[in-house]
């Protein structure tokens, strides 16, 4: 039976725990709303990229575009957007184990992996698929310079032959407590659905295929780069909902450890006072 000192120990380590999931929390809350901001703030330039893309798209059949020919090869890379830290739930495992678990599907028994996070380079590197490049602790004002690395590394590759297809694994942030995992097919690229024309007449120089060849690659990275937004923004809810659990969590259990604490005390008082009354009647 513990002492009423080790569950004093005890009380006090847990209330030391919940101070400091209880200051996550509100870090990872004020986190959350810059997140936010930033997401929504890159939501009107990707609806009309989009919509430009979508307009070009509808002049040109797939075999024009080289982005848009779908090789009949097994090939395969994925983009996996992760954390760099944990404490944040099944955010990260989930959407690992669904990444892998569609390169199963596809049968693809060694696939080149580019990691966004430590996390995510973690769990692939413990599996038969080759981690090819990793991009982790990177700066804010870097992120868009690394996703274009990653991006073009892959495009080179998908033009030159190298690779079938490139998936795209990162969690959509629905909301505070819920970050779904998606997975959405890079290359080759599906055109966007066609938008309602403007019946308007464009010139284009030097040429709309030209034009759209460009926008693919810029499309893609800004495909890559929202969704590496939504993942910081899945991260932050993640890790408040979390720490607020971890939280409540704690709360119960000191109030546990306390009712045993203050049992423990009465009982050994009241032996104190057993053994003291027999003691005065034995003499």
């Amino acid at each position: 039976m513990a002492s009423l000192k080790d569950i004093r120990n005890r009380i006090n380590s847990v209330k030391k725990t919940q101070k400091t999931t209880s200051a996550m929390k509100m870090v990872s809350a004020a986190k959350l709303r810059r997140a936010e901001e930033a997401a929504k703030s890159a939501q009107p330039y990707s609806e009309e990229l989009r919509k430009v893309v979508s307009s070009l798209s509808a002049r040109f059949s797939g075999d024009e575009v080289p982005l848009f020919k779908r090789p009949e090869g097994n090939r395969t890379a994925i983009i996996v957007l992760t954390s760099d830290r944990g404490l944040c739930g099944g955010f990260n495992t989930n959407l690992c184990k669904a990444a892998n678990a569609l390169l199963e599907r596809e049968g693809v028994a060694s696939a080149e992996v580019y990691v966004f996070g430590r996390k995510g380079n973690d769990f692939f590197k413990r599996t038969a698929h080759k981690v090819a490049e990793v991009f982790t602790e990177v700066p804010e004002h870097e992120e868009l310079k690394a996703v274009q690395q990653a991006i073009d590394a892959v495009a080179n590759r998908f033009l030159e032959g190298e690779l079938d297809r490139v998936y795209l694994a990162y969690n959509t942030y629905v909301s505070v407590i819920s970050q779904r995992p998606t997975l959405n097919t890079l290359f080759p690229v599906t055109p966007p659905e066609e938008t309602e024309d403007d019946e308007r007449e464009v010139i284009f120089e030097p040429s709309a295929q030209a034009i759209l060849n460009t926008l693919l690659e810029k499309y893609v990275q800004n495909q890559v780069y929202s969704s590496l937004l939504e993942t910081h923004a899945g991260e932050h809810a993640a890790r408040m909902t979390a720490m607020d659990s971890a939280t409540k969590n704690a709360g119960e259990m000191i109030d546990k450890l306390q009712l045993f604490y203050n049992r423990t005390r009465q009982a050994a008082i009241t032996k104190e006072l057993i053994e003291i009354i027999s003691g005065a009647e034995s003499l």
